[in-house]
Order: C-alpha cells, then structure tokens, then sequence
C-alpha cells in the first residue's frame, strides 16, 4: 500500500502533550509534569470528578486551543510532507472549536488539507470516509481500535499516559523525525 491521505489528531500529537500543563497547574495549584499525566483521564490525576474537570476545560478550552504549543519536531515535518500528502486532522475537539482550530494552524503556518472536529474520541467513521492511510494519533484506546478496525498503520507518539500493548500495526515512536523516517520507510519497503 502506498501512503498518500495522512490521518492525524490534534492535541498531544501535533500540539506539545505538555500544552495543558501549564493550565492545570494554575488552575488546580499543582506542580504537574508531563511525566505526572500517567493516564489520559486528567479528572482522576487532579483528583476531581470528572464533571468538575469538563466545566473548567470548557470555561478554557478556547485559551488553551488558541494558544497551544507545537509538539516538537511537528511543524517541518508537517511543511515536509505537504506536498506529497494528503493532511487531514481529525481530532475529539467539538466543531464549535473550528474557528479556534483554523486560526491556530494559519498563525502558525502548520499545512493542512482538511480538518474535522467530531466532538468524540471514536475516530473510526471519519477514518473510513475519508480514506485514511495511515492514522498519528496519542490516545492508546484509540490508535489500537484505529489499528483494528480500520485495518491501516498507525503511529502512536509516545508519552506517559499512553502506555500498554499495542497490535502489530501500531507503531510506538518517540518523536516527529521518527514518523517522518517510518513513512519514507513504509513508502519505500511497504512496511516500516
């Protein structure tokens, strides 16, 4: 199969998965690293009910979003593949969030052919209707059901919240030159 529509998330796999951190911290009066974020429910790591933790992200989550840190590495190997792949974001983000999103990418040059924000973190319809080849993704739940169901490669950055086995199609990679190195690999060889 040769890669040609890239399928990626948003937030902890383009943005920093440090981007929260901050916010959490003077929010919450913490001192949280990224190495904290053990899981990926950030109620159960302030130790607030959940409810409590989605009123404060949607009283911040237009702050946070505007102003979210690049993961490093992310915007060359972006501007890098623009030209000879399709870049379709699909991210959990609601679609009340799209203005929010699009200006973020255009103040900060990040290239991009489509993006969706499907407000849920099920992923798969929008990977099928779109005809993603390969999914960049950094919730584990996800890049394994993606793996699966959809039948495709994907890349699962790794971070201290996404830790667990994975299937054979998931690629755990530590950075963006990484990813950009596996998929000059995988269009080369058909497998990374």
């Amino acid at each position: 199969m040769t890669i040609k529509r890239l399928g990626l998330d948003i937030d902890g796999t383009v943005t920093s998965p440090k981007t929260f951190l901050p916010y959490l911290n003077s929010s919450f009066n913490k001192q949280l690293s990224l190495d904290d974020l053990t899981e990926y429910n950030l109620a159960n790591i302030l130790g607030i009910h959940k409810d409590e933790f989605f009123k404060w992200l949607k009283a911040n989550e237009q702050n946070i979003y505007a102003n979210a840190m690049i993961a490093d590495e992310a915007h060359p190997t972006l501007e890098a593949w623009e030209e000879n792949y399709d870049l379709f974001y699909i991210s959990a983000r609601g679609n009340h969030l799209l203005e929010t999103t699009t200006n973020w990418f255009n103040a900060n040059s990040i290239p991009y052919h489509h993006i969706e924000l499907i407000g849920k973190h099920d992923k798969i319809d929008s990977i099928k209707k779109n005809h993603v080849d390969v999914f960049f993704e950094d919730k584990h739940d996800n890049a394994c059901a993606i793996a699966e169901e959809c039948q495709i490669p994907v890349i699962l950055f790794n971070t201290p919240y996404n830790q667990g086995n994975v299937p054979a199609n998931v690629s755990r990679l530590e950075t963006w030159s990484q990813a950009r190195y596996w998929l000059q690999h995988y269009n080369k060889n058909g497998r990374a």
